[in-house]
């Protein structure tokens, strides 16, 4: 069977594994990366809430961008008393790769249905009682103003903890060249199959693309709300996998 081609479309360091655990799978995978990570053009925010990291009982990270940015410069150990929470294993990596021990992180396990909130809710909420602190490190838009989903600290709250959050880095829509622009066209007429992991993506991409109709498009989406925005962006045919490395690639050969 000839190899699926797959555009895998998460931010540049993270596509780039990516890309190596689905070739190394017998899938033609490339990277175009639709979320560009870019550090703060202000940090004096995040510098002041790391001078009290050991006001937090829990930091819980949303990416391993999140975990990356925030430990720049900084001793991982400032925070010992505290418990890591990520939202997957990818997150997890890079807070290993940070400094954190691996019996201070809690996160969802690799074969979990899901790396989400939800899922690192199940695992997280016995720690969480009244007067637990938690600090929420995410990413922020091109002003570095905080954005993303609030279940999670919606959730801390109504179970009797405080949650303050901060960005640790900027989240910006991708600049096109031609060899990209060439590429993105060749995903809408059919020829490849998308990778989403984020809708932000997905709206990135339509940005980029004005006026591209994505009827023939297939794509696989890592959770039902990224393949709801899929099909809203007018993608012909989607599909939702488990993010794990074994899901993906069986659910990218059966649309193949």
């Amino acid at each position: 069977m000839a190899a699926a081609r797959v555009i895998v479309t998460r931010p540049a360091r993270e596509a780039a594994r990516w890309v190596g655990e689905l070739r190394a799978a017998g899938l033609d995978a490339l990277a175009l990366p639709l979320i560009a990570i870019e550090p703060l053009q202000d940090g004096k925010l995040l510098h002041a809430v790391r001078e009290r990291l050991s006001d937090y009982d829990a930091l819980m990270f949303v990416s391993a961008a999140a975990a990356e940015h925030f430990f720049t410069g900084i001793d991982a150990s400032a925070a010992a008393r505290s418990r890591f929470w990520g939202t997957g294993p990818g997150t997890a990596r890079g807070l290993l790769e940070a400094g954190v021990p691996a019996a201070s992180i809690d996160a969802p396990p690799p074969d979990a249905a899901q790396f989400d909130s939800e899922a690192l809710w199940a695992r997280v909420r016995p720690q969480v009682r009244p007067g637990t602190r938690v600090l929420i490190v995410r990413g922020g838009d091109a002003s570095g103003r905080i954005g993303g989903r609030d279940w999670l600290a919606r959730e801390i709250t109504a179970a009797g903890g405080a949650c303050d959050e901060v960005a640790a880095y900027r989240r910006l829509a991708p600049t096109f060249d031609e060899a990209e622009r060439r590429l993105a066209a060749e995903g809408a007429s059919g020829d490849s199959i998308w990778l989403f992991s984020s809708s932000e993506a997905i709206a990135n991409l339509c940005r980029c693309m004005p006026g591209t109709q994505w009827t023939a498009a297939r794509a696989i989406a890592t959770h039902e709300r990224i393949a709801d925005a899929a099909r809203a962006a007018g993608f012909g045919r989607v599909r939702v996998s488990s993010p794990s490395q074994v899901a993906l690639v069986a659910s990218i050969e059966s649309l193949a």
